[in-house]
């Protein structure tokens, strides 16, 4: 299922943000883009606990996305135990939703429109990896390190799913 996908990329994520030589580069504005690397961290582990947590799942959790692109200079640490938690979200109820469940509208309107569940964690998927790469690139620019991390590791994503 899904999970696998986006536990790969939270893993990633993770591996992004220690990448950083310097935790003031987390914060770093770049012209001509929006978010920093630490808001786009803030954001897709906010967005995975609320949408996968709370909502599919009923994780208690209650989100502040105003928050997630508000906060400034948040603590590597911090920022590392937010992707975990979403990570623990992710793997501890994900492989728990019946198959059957993914071709059932989401549990709440998305858009203003209904949603199948297994399309809707599609798009989170897609969500992720999108913020992935800018925060990515982010980091490149702003350190001016390549770096490979092992993104998008497709062998990553078959080890994990042997080993369940």
């Amino acid at each position: 299922m899904i999970e696998g996908v986006l536990a790969r990329d939270l893993r990633t994520l993770h591996r992004e943000v220690e990448a950083y030589p310097s935790e003031r580069d987390l914060w770093r504005p770049v012209p001509g883009v929006s978010n920093t690397a630490g808001t786009l961290v803030l954001h897709l582990a906010g967005n995975l606990q609320h949408f996968v947590g709370a909502v599919l799942c009923g994780s208690g959790y209650v989100r502040d996305r105003d928050a997630e692109f508000s906060r400034r200079d948040v603590a590597r640490a911090e920022l590392l135990q937010l992707i975990d938690r979403a990570l623990g979200v992710v793997e501890g109820t994900l492989p728990s939703v019946p198959a059957s469940r993914l071709t059932e509208p989401y549990p709440q309107p998305i858009g203003g429109s209904t949603v199948m569940t297994g399309d809707f964690l599609l798009h989170l998927a897609t969500h992720l990896a999108y913020h992935l790469g800018q925060l990515d690139y982010h980091r490149r620019v702003v350190t001016g390190e390549g770096g490979k991390i092992g993104a998008v590791s497709v062998t990553e994503l078959a080890t994990a799913k042997q080993a369940s």
